[in-house]
């Protein structure tokens, strides 16, 4: 057999990884997903409080490819430098669990937009629908095995239509915008107080954290980038370019219709608010933007979720049998024990409310675990660093802001969401005990490590009690 070939990718490929990560499921939803939660003060203090996070933690991921270009897989092999091999688990899990639900949104999403036109489909959890995602996974699954640069060069291609209907929508939304609409709706139809806005931002932050989800996409293929240079600044500009344009679909939309109006508009409810401006051709339009876009994002959440555990298996912190690759060098047994996880919550998403939501918060608390700790190792490098002063103290200022908001977003998501990801990485770590039994290690725990999966086993058990008794409802 010969060997796998050699593939980089360009720093456009790189910046398109970034953006179409980020920009998917999410934005389509923006609409409705705030004006449920709060008005457009509210919007515009949380879009800064996770702007100016993110970006923190942007410029940390851009401090590390260059304080340590000897880490090539990002998001993981950071958390295992900076807190040991289990800590190192923790994050290539919790980010791979969270590709997958990710994708999970996606597929949704896709169902629920076919569902306006094709009653069937539904809100994308009918049969119909989630038989139809399922041969659209194992589709995308055969694409990717043909190679990364070629599902890259789909992502990089994919990444450009996308942005067509959402550039369309925001100058349609700007000439449709009313001011006397928008100042109703700046304050979420509540007397202004500070106590109001402040549990409008709450409920709103997890959201947030889901749209920027993908902001790592360049660091997690550093080992594919033609110039190492390239990872930090793709992840810059493709973040503060994703940014701009949640803002203004967010605030556009305030000006288009009132709150109540908006939270009660189908997902996508982007559709929604271009039907209101012109009428009926604006649904479909958006629709099929849409569908290009988030065939995009699940192209990329599919790359990066193979690519992350691939990396823990090369790295020995996953089982040896997940960094086998194919002759065209893609990740194939980690693609396949992939696409087996997203199916199965394809199938848990029959059982769920609002399987859409749930999607979007459980990847929010699911990627916010390796988040943390990539930020907490950005402080902690910076302030054991030999570098010079200013550089040092900026260093230091993005990571304790990083970590600060990354911790922050945990507390605020609320106690369920914890509980479910503890109910994810509890049997998850099945894997890290096969790992260290093949490395014949001759305990699978250090004694902090213990402690950490002893509190994960507590939860999960709290979580599996709270859900057979009703009291955590899915």
């Amino acid at each position: 057999m010969s060997a796998p070939q050699k593939q980089t990718l360009s720093f456009v490929a790189l910046i398109s990884l970034v953006v179409g990560s980020m920009i998917g499921s999410g934005i389509f939803a923006l609409p409705a997903a705030f004006a449920r939660t709060t008005g457009g003060v509210g919007a515009m203090i949380a879009w800064l409080i996770a702007g100016t996070g993110m970006l923190m933690l942007a410029l940390v991921f851009q401090n590390l490819s260059m304080r340590r270009p000897d880490l090539d897989s990002g998001i993981y092999a950071y958390a295992k430098a900076g807190f040991g091999d289990y800590a190192g688990f923790v994050s290539a899990a919790g980010y791979w669990i969270g590709c997958c639900l990710a994708d999970v949104a996606c597929l949704v999403l896709i169902k629920a937009t076919i569902g306006q036109f094709v009653p069937a489909f539904g809100d994308g959890t009918t049969a119909l629908a989630i038989l139809s995602a399922s041969l659209l996974l194992w589709g995308v699954h055969f694409l990717i095995l043909r190679g990364i640069r070629e599902a890259a060069a789909i992502n990089t291609i994919a990444t450009i239509a996308k942005l067509v209907p959402i550039a369309t929508f925001l100058f349609v939304a700007a000439l449709g915008m009313k001011r006397d609409v928008f100042a109703a709706n700046l304050w979420g139809g509540e007397p202004a107080s500070l106590s109001s806005i402040a549990g409008q931002v709450r409920a709103t932050m997890l959201v947030t954290v889901f749209v920027f989800v993908g902001i790592e996409g360049a660091s997690v293929y550093s080992r594919y980038a033609r110039r190492r240079e390239d990872v930090g600044l793709a992840t810059v500009l493709g973040f503060l370019g994703v940014l701009c344009l949640l803002v203004m679909v967010t605030m556009f939309s305030y000006g288009v219709l009132l709150r109540p109006d908006l939270a009660a508009l189908a997902t996508p409810s982007m559709t929604g608010v271009m039907e209101a401006v012109v009428g009926p051709w604006g649904k479909v339009f958006v629709s099929v933007g849409l569908l290009i876009s988030v065939l995009g994002n699940y192209l990329s959440w599919s790359l990066l979720a193979a690519e992350v555990l691939h990396s823990a298996a090369r790295d020995n912190t996953m089982p040896s049998v997940l960094a086998k690759e194919n002759a065209r060098g893609v990740p194939a047994a980690a693609l396949w024990l992939t696409n087996g996880l997203i199916q199965l919550f394809l199938l848990v998403t029959w059982f769920a409310e609002y399987a859409f939501i749930l999607a979007l918060k459980m990847t929010s608390a699911m990627t916010l675990v390796p988040y943390l700790l990539v930020a907490a190792y950005g402080f902690k490098l910076a302030w054991h660093g030999p570098d010079e002063e200013s550089r040092r103290r900026s260093a230091l200022v993005f990571g304790a802001i990083a970590t600060v908001y990354a911790a922050s977003m945990l507390v605020f998501g609320g106690t369920k969401y914890l509980l479910l990801s503890a109910l994810l990485y509890a049997p998850g770590t099945i894997l890290f005990v096969m790992s260290r039994r093949e490395q014949r290690h001759a305990s699978v725990f250090r004694r902090g490590e213990a402690v950490l999966f002893a509190i994960l086993a507590l939860a999960a058990v709290v979580a599996l009690f709270s859900l057979a008794t009703g009291r955590l409802v899915i």
